[in-house]
């Protein structure tokens, strides 16, 4: 049904998913996609996603960069970049090696920043482990040393 004897590039965007269009499903895609309607389901994408300002999603993608123009309901897991406009909604969690946010952009969830090089290094972080506890803010990892030093300076 579909050609499989030439090699598809991830720079180019082979899919779009048009206004006025609901989809539901799970997308695997070897080049980009392009979503200016409403997409439910899974998306995994060696290429690039982008979300247009018109575009609601309801799902967890995988994919290289993501582009959030629109709103993204769902975890969102890129390689490289992730880029939330300034009329871009995210509401669920980031994991990316980049991740930018434009003034009015909005990102309700939270942000794992991981470069691909740490991990080979074997001195990488993984999504749990960033030392930040419940309630905590992450600055210190053991709460009874920062106690301690308190202690110290008014004694």
């Amino acid at each position: 049904m579909f050609k499989n004897n030439k090699k598809l590039s991830p720079n180019i965007t082979d899919t779009l998913i048009g206004a006025g269009t609901e989809m539901d499903g799970h997308l695997k895609s070897q080049t980009g996609v392009r979503i200016e309607g409403t997409y439910k389901g899974e998306i995994d994408s060696k290429g690039d996603i982008v979300i247009g300002e018109g575009g609601v999603v309801r799902s967890n993608i995988i994919a290289r960069d993501v582009t959030i123009a629109g709103k993204v309901y769902g975890d969102v897991h890129t390689r490289g970049k992730l880029t939330i406009t300034a009329a871009g909604q995210l509401h669920g969690n980031a994991f990316a090696a980049i991740l930018i946010v434009q003034e009015g952009g909005i990102l309700n969830g939270s942000s794992t920043m991981e470069r691909l090089e740490e991990k080979k290094g074997g001195s990488s972080l993984n999504s749990s482990g960033s030392g930040l506890g419940s309630g905590g803010s992450g600055s210190d990892s053991d709460s009874g040393s920062s106690s301690d030093k308190k202690g110290k300076q008014a004694g």
